[in-house]
């Protein structure tokens, strides 16, 4: 980022809760940065954090964009035990892994590192989830603290980092298994008979379905490999 750009997103909330229109606070900085986005999209900061946006970037203040949200209280997720399926669906997408769990296993929410970002609630299969307000009157950056955008922002990070290592694990795990299918294709490929008719497979049918296998091999070794590298 170049440094308007982060100092945008320092004085944004770091909720990541993509109200903004974009897929994280980074990237509406960007945005903004760029002019290719307006400084009232983010209503976890409020209107005062319009107010420092404004300051940052010399634009003038306007209200918050209703199409983004409006500003409100500081609210957490709280899930009913006795509801949750342990489906793993919310886990996948909190943007601070405030929630813990396992499937088939009841989750719960670490309370102190959950952002209130409503991210979870659509996903939920049994609106096992609720948003419950934990700030009282208190709206926006007065509901909020930089401690808090600053520990959501570097589990967000870390979040990210983990997530990128354990798809090049993963990425890695396919190209082993492609690899060995390669290096003995015939066991790996069913040429015995033929799968419309149930009889033997003639030499060039064989040959041919052969090569078809090895070409879908080929592709996701190829598509690992670019994983790993990116």
């Amino acid at each position: 980022m170049n440094s308007l750009a982060e100092r945008i997103n320092d004085a944004l909330p770091q909720t990541q809760c993509t109200r903004c229109g974009f897929p994280d606070c980074k990237a509406y900085a960007q945005a903004i940065a760029q002019d290719n986005a307006p400084i009232n999209q983010c209503p976890p900061g409020g209107l005062e954090g319009v107010a420092v946006l404004s300051k940052i970037t010399g634009r003038p203040a306007l209200p918050l964009n209703p199409e983004n949200g409006r500003e409100g209280p500081m609210n957490v997720a709280v899930i009913d035990e006795a509801w949750c399926i342990g489906c793993t669906l919310c886990i996948k997408v909190c943007p601070t892994d405030a929630i813990l769990g396992s499937n088939k296993v009841m989750h719960t929410v670490i309370e102190a590192v959950c952002t209130g970002c409503d991210l979870c609630l659509p996903v939920c299969p049994v609106d096992c989830i609720e948003m419950v307000p934990v700030s009282n009157e208190h709206t926006g950056w007065s509901a909020w603290s930089p401690e808090l955008a600053q520990q959501a922002r570097q589990r967000y990070e870390a979040r990210q980092l983990r997530l990128i290592e354990e798809d090049k694990q993963h990425a890695s795990r396919q190209q082993t298994k492609a690899e060995m299918k390669l290096a003995d294709l015939s066991t790996h490929t069913r040429i015995d008979s033929d799968p419309l008719t149930g009889q033997a497979m003639s030499s060039e049918n064989a040959d041919k379905e052969m090569a078809r296998k090895r070409a879908i091999i080929e592709a996701a070794l190829a598509k690992a490999k670019a994983r790993q590298k990116s």
